[in-house]
C-alpha cells in the first residue's frame, strides 16, 4: 500500500517538472523586452566580448544566460538553450569560411529569435531580425570595406528591427556601439587589448544602452 503510494508521488512530482519544462521552454510569454538595465547591458555585454576574442565558449554561454534571464526576463532553462542558440550562431560565424556557414550562422540565429519572440511582449519579425543581426556582423567584419559611420546604422538597423521602433531613434546606439568596436579592433590590431581599453569600451557601451533605454521611452523624439 505504501508502496503504491510512493510510486504515485514520485509519478505526479515527475509529471509536474515535465509540465514545467514544457512551460518553461516553449509556452508563449509576455515579457517586457524593455525593461533592461542598460549598465548591466553594458557590463555583460563587455564581458561577452571579451569571451568571444578569447574563444572561451563556454564562458561566454552562461554570461548570454544570465543577460537573457535579468534582462530580457527569460525562465531559467528557456535562458539556457537561447544562450546556446547565441553562442553557437556566434562561433559559427567567427570560424566561418563559405556562404554556407553563413547561412547556417543566419539559420540559428532565426531560431534565437523566435525564442526571444516567443517570450517577449514585442511582435517583431523574426525573419529580419536574423537578417539584420546577421548584416551588421558581415560589416564590422569587413571594416577594410565599411565605414565606422555604415557599422553604426547597421547595428542601429539591427536594435530597430527587435523593438520595432524607427532606426533614426537607435542610431545614436549604433554609433557608440561601433565607436567601442573600433576600439577593440584597433587595439587588437596594436597588439592586444588591455584592462584600460575594456574599460572604455564599457563606458561607451553603456552610453549605448542608456541611449537605446531612452529611444524605447520615446522613440518619436
Amino acid at each position: 500500500m505504501n508502496a503504491n503510494r510512493n510510486r504515485k508521488i514520485i509519478w505526479g512530482i515527475l509529471a509536474l517538472l515535465f509540465l514545467y519544462l514544457l512551460y518553461d521552454l516553449f509556452a508563449p510569454m509576455h515579457r517586457d523586452l524593455r525593461s533592461f538595465d542598460p549598465d548591466e547591458m553594458a557590463r555583460l555585454e563587455t564581458a561577452m566580448w571579451e569571451s568571444y576574442y578569447d574563444r572561451k565558449p563556454v564562458k561566454i554561454y552562461f554570461e548570454l544566460a544570465e543577460m537573457l534571464r535579468t534582462q530580457f526576463h527569460f525562465p531559467y532553462l528557456r535562458s539556457y538553450l537561447g544562450a546556446y542558440d547565441a553562442a553557437r550562431a556566434a562561433f559559427v560565424f567567427k570560424d566561418h569560411t563559405n556562404d554556407a556557414d553563413l547561412r547556417k550562422a543566419e539559420d540559428i540565429l532565426r531560431s534565437y529569435f523566435g525564442l526571444i519572440h516567443r517570450t517577449g511582449n514585442i511582435p517583431f519579425d523574426v525573419e529580419k531580425a536574423a537578417e539584420v543581426e546577421l548584416h551588421w556582423w558581415i560589416v564590422h567584419r569587413k571594416r577594410n570595406i565599411y565605414s565606422e559611420e555604415q557599422l553604426g546604422q547597421a547595428c542601429a538597423e539591427a536594435a530597430a528591427a527587435l523593438y520595432l521602433i524607427p532606426p533614426s531613434s537607435t542610431l545614436e546606439h549604433g554609433q557608440l556601439r561601433a565607436a567601442a568596436m573600433t576600439i577593440r579592433d584597433t587595439k587588437a590590431n596594436e597588439g592586444g587589448v588591455r584592462d584600460e581599453d575594456w574599460k572604455r569600451i564599457e563606458v561607451l557601451l553603456n552610453r549605448c544602452y542608456h541611449s537605446l533605454f531612452a529611444a524605447l521611452q520615446n522613440p518619436y523624439r
